[in-house]
């Protein structure tokens, strides 16, 4: 049993802790120095951050996402190119997207046939066996979605939105994952969207929900069930080219939803992420659920089959004592979940930057390695986070350098 460690790329070109923010040219530089060194020191996946249009220009919206969030969230707007440079530059590490909206660029038919299309190039060499980790979600920030139609259409839509857009989201999930099956597909097949009690939080917002389809609708009393007219229309359809190498590709859902976790395995083997601060219990009932669920052709599920998010704070540099390694660690990570909440929020919340830290291990090489034993199962995958809010590539660098030969090897005792 050993513990794997991947390595999450935000480029997120956002001011850091010392208001510096590079230009994109300089972004892509230190990010392509960082996939060239996690390849050398050993990292299994390398995962990209994607995001999609301005963070700054939504600010101008009717109804911002993020209205206090400076700069750009990130610059992998087309992430199969990026993966193509990424393979290009690296001998052993993997690469995936984390995560990927199939509901902006296209929506779920085009990026299936993306997907298709980069692995029938990637696969061409017999010899590769470098996998594409797919992961893919209805996306973090609404905004990036709505130019594609990801809009309410009417008024039953408007008052239902913030439970149906997770519907939108599982219609375009079937979609996608029966397309990359190699499937042919019409909209009459996908299975209908549904909303009933069940879908909402409270007795209020469904009855709201009912009173809008009444009167809407013109119907007699307030409905059990409201049937939503399907989002994506179409005939026949099957994405080409049809012939990759369906072996290279691994699926990763960016969804808590336990219907729908459990939903999309009956087309294929799909793992999942956990992206949050997440309850122990929380993540031991994930397990559970995959194990029982988890398609038969993807074999056993594995607990190494959901990544784990977990930023670091390392302090490995040199002329500091271990003490003074531990609270420049603790000062660093401070300063960065500061500015964070403050750019999602625009107040800085001490509770929440508290609470963040649980997310994160923090301090020098013996205390980070101690605080990944306490808190991680020995079979766990862990997504490292090195460059949040940390614009100095170099110490970046040093830090992924610190973490794997001498926190990883603490860690798996040598293996």
């Amino acid at each position: 049993m050993r513990l794997r460690f991947d390595i999450f790329f935000s480029i997120s070109q956002t001011p850091d802790t010392t208001g510096h923010t590079p230009s994109e040219r300089d972004m892509f530089a230190s990010f392509f120095d960082q996939v060239e060194l996690a390849d050398e020191l050993g990292f299994g996946v390398g995962w990209v951050a994607q995001a999609h249009l301005s963070t700054e220009v939504q600010k101008r919206n009717s109804k911002p996402v993020v209205p206090h969030y400076p700069g750009e969230v990130g610059l992998c707007t087309d992430f199969f190119q990026v993966a193509g440079q990424m393979f290009a530059r690296t001998k052993r590490m993997e690469v995936g997207s984390a995560v990927m909206s199939i509901l902006a660029s296209g929506g779920p038919i085009a990026q299936a046939e993306r997907v298709g299309s980069f692995l029938a190039l990637h696969g061409m060499d017999s010899s590769e066996s470098r996998r594409l980790h797919i992961g893919f979600s209805a996306g973090r920030f609404e905004f990036m979605a709505r130019p594609y139609g990801i809009v309410p259409r009417d008024a039953v839509e408007e008052a239902a939105w913030p439970a149906l857009r997770g519907r939108v989201f599982a219609e375009a999930s079937e979609i996608f994952l029966r397309l990359l099956n190699g499937e042919v597909v019409s909209s009459d097949m996908i299975r209908p969207t549904l909303l009933t009690r069940a879908n909402f939080r409270s007795d209020e917002d469904w009855v709201s929900v009912q009173k809008a389809a009444v009167s809407l609708r013109g119907l007699d009393s307030a409905p059990d069930s409201i049937e939503i007219p399907r989002r994506y229309e179409f005939e026949e359809i099957k994405t080409i080219p049809q012939e990759w190498r369906r072996e290279l590709l691994n699926l990763v859902i960016g969804s808590h939803d336990p219907n729908l976790q459990a939903e999309v395995n009956k087309l294929r083997p799909v793992q999942v992420f956990n992206l949050s601060i997440t309850p122990p219990h929380i993540i031991e009932e994930t397990h559970e659920r995959f194990r029982q669920h988890y398609h038969p052709d993807g074999g056993p599920w594995e607990r190494s089959m959901m990544p784990r998010t977990i930023m670091v704070f390392v302090n490995d540099e040199e002329g500091l004592t271990p003490d003074e390694q531990n609270d420049a660690a603790m000062e660093e990570a401070r300063a960065a979940l500061s500015t964070y909440w403050s750019a999602l929020e625009g107040t800085i919340d001490p509770s929440k930057i508290e609470r963040a830290t649980d997310n994160a291990v923090i301090g020098n090489v013996e205390r980070v390695s101690e605080q990944i034993l306490e808190r991680f199962h020995p079979e766990d995958r862990l997504m490292c986070w090195f460059d949040f809010f940390n614009h100095d590539s170099e110490r970046v660098q040093r830090n992924m350098t610190a973490f794997m030969t001498k926190v990883a090897p603490r860690v798996n005792r040598g293996a």
